[in-house]
């Protein structure tokens, strides 16, 4: 029996395990959505913007491990998906975005709401497909599941022209997806693991990097096993938190620009670094001559064109992340552990050192709220047992530095693309993946206001996602890099005067609304939110002048680092990189 491309849509969808999809109709899709009216297995998300349908499909992808799923009419409702779908392609996200096209005789011929999204997205997106004939959407759908979803993981589009979705054709599902020239490689070279293993068993102050590959790849088991076993401390880049426990005696938190002190002192006096699913951007090397001097380096990562494009690299191994370090536990083994056990006693007690020489520090006495304080009380009230969404900012790297992640997929945030308007709703895509789970967006009031109107998404669907805002009526991290690099000149950052009042724009969207504008309200306002099985936006008004450190400025060694007691006196090493 026929049935039309919109039926054989929503079956290749189901075939395929989806149980959520988030998105926004449209002309060229209302066959699509007409369907789904009736639709009792699968279930569509409505939210208020398509950027926040992509984002949402991300945060609910990062919480899961599975694709998300976007579906969107053609013209602005596809080019709205822009920024989402390169947000997720940077942090390689599985993602699969469906968007609706003119139908095929139209298509070039500037008809209304036509936008070339094939060619607009070719240069984010893993793959993307413009699907001519209604026969080949099945396979066209299994394809792009399989592509999002293995290898380097990343975002797929789709995009459907109506006719494709009326015309009708038999529904066959093929049971495998077969791509000739696609072939990903898991099993990681054994004499290059081998070479790895004696190098690790030989190195006298060894540090893993954990990227985001430790996560997508599901190796925290093993990372955590291969770490205990060699006695390697481990720091993570933004994406890898969470993929080793933040509160080991191993764990040095996170390298790069607004890492730990002794995490970056660490990387640049050892002798082996072991990078594990991470890519050496400029935010984690700072200036690349001066990165890791004195180290060989031994890079695992799936993705091959990752490997000696930012740093040079001694030992490369192709592979998934799991799969490779799970072979290198077992050639562990035959390695003689004395070897090593007593010389890195010494390069560990160098790190307690460093550890206690400069902890992640800000003022706890103070009568204001400080943005800190609130990133601890949230980890202390929760016991690390939530999952948190960010936006982008200070707010970002408070979250970072204070919050301990020691289970992964608990962090969701846009590492490589930096995308502003990400955190909520990206919760939102998580707590619809986890409906008992205490999802928290730590937000900024310039960051929040890009994609507020999520806020109605939360609210119908009755998810009881909680945002704390830190509000410190600035573009906070602009504004820290004018006063520390262009003389305090302030040039269009200052909010204060245009800030909403954030209780009552909840309030307006029927979610619940807090303030805490002293210190002593912050934990009772914490406690108010977590108990409400509601939308609840807390409003916290924070120290406008608070800075995030340390802090590597651009162009600089990553051991290169400003501190906050040297605001004052660091006038020269600023000079240095202005």
């Amino acid at each position: 029996m026929k049935i039309s491309g919109a039926e054989i849509f929503i079956q290749s969808l189901k075939k395929e395990g989806v149980k959520h999809m988030f998105g926004y109709p449209g002309g060229v899709v209302l066959n699509i959505f007409d369907h789904l009216h009736d639709e009792k297995e699968l279930q569509l998300i409505l939210t208020r913007h398509e950027q926040g349908a992509v984002h949402a499909a991300d945060g609910y992808a990062r919480a899961t491990g599975k694709p998300g799923v976007v579906l969107v009419t053609s013209g602005p409702g596809a080019t709205n998906t822009v920024t989402g779908i390169a947000t997720a392609y940077m942090d390689s996200i599985p993602m699969v975005v469906f968007t609706g096209q003119v139908p095929t005789m139209l298509i070039g011929n500037d008809a209304f709401q036509e936008a070339d999204i094939v060619g607009i997205t070719r240069p984010c997106t893993k793959y993307n497909f413009l699907v001519k004939n209604v026969e080949d959407l099945a396979q066209v759908i299994k394809e792009a599941f399989y592509i999002a979803s293995t290898g380097r993981p990343g975002p797929v589009l789709i995009d459907l022209p109506k006719d494709v979705t009326t015309h009708k054709a038999e529904f066959v599902w093929p049971e495998h997806a077969k791509i000739r020239s696609y072939n990903p490689t898991y099993e990681g070279n054994k004499y290059m693991i081998t070479q790895a293993a004696h190098m690790i068993a030989k190195a006298k102050k060894p540090v893993i990097i954990a990227g985001g590959g430790v996560i997508l790849s599901g190796a925290s088991k093993e990372l955590k096993e291969f770490a205990e076993y060699t006695d390697v401390p481990v720091t993570m880049t933004l994406m890898g938190l969470g993929g080793f426990p933040g509160s080991h005696k191993l764990s040095l938190g996170m390298l790069g620009m607004h890492g730990t002190y002794y995490a970056n002192k660490s990387i640049q006096d050892a002798d082996l670094l072991v990078a594990v699913g991470m890519r050496f951007d400029d935010r984690v090397t700072g200036k690349i001559d001066a990165f890791a001097p004195h180290a060989k380096i031994i890079h695992i990562d799936i993705d091959p064109t990752s490997i000696r494009k930012n740093v040079r690299v001694d030992v490369p191994i192709v592979g998934d992340v799991k799969k490779v370090l799970s072979t290198m536990n077992k050639v562990m083994k035959d390695e003689v552990k004395e070897q090593w056990q007593e010389v890195r006693k010494a390069w560990l007690k160098q790190i307690s050192a460093w550890k206690a020489e400069r902890p992640l520090e800000y003022d706890r006495n103070a009568d204001v709220i400080k943005p800190q304080f609130v990133v601890e009380k949230i980890h202390e009230l929760t016991k690390g047992d939530a999952i948190i969404a960010t936006e982008v900012g200070q707010n970002q790297m408070w979250a970072a530095q204070f919050y301990k992640y020691d289970r992964p997929r608990t962090l969701l945030s846009s590492g490589g693309l930096g995308t502003m308007g990400y955190g909520l709703p990206a919760a939102i895509g998580a707590q619809l993946a986890f409906p008992n789970k205490l999802v928290i967006d730590i937000a900024g009031d310039g960051s929040i206001q890009m994609n507020i109107q999520e806020l109605a998404t939360a609210v119908i669907n009755k998810l009881p996602v909680k945002v704390a805002i830190l509000n410190n009526r600035y573009l906070g991290m602009v504004r820290q890099w004018q006063e520390l690099f262009y003389q305090e000149r302030y040039a269009h950052t200052k909010l204060d005067e245009t800030v909403p009042d954030f209780v009552k724009i909840a309030e307006a969207y029927s979610a619940v609304g807090l303030r805490a504008t002293k210190r002593s309200e912050v934990e009772p306002v914490l406690k108010e939110a977590f108990s409400i099985k509601r939308p609840v936006m807390m409003d916290f008004v924070v120290d406008w002048r608070e800075k995030v450190y340390p802090m590597v400025p651009a162009g600089a060694a990553i051991d290169e680092m400003l501190f906050r007691e040297e605001e004052k006196k660091s006038e020269k090493k600023l000079k240095a990189v202005r």
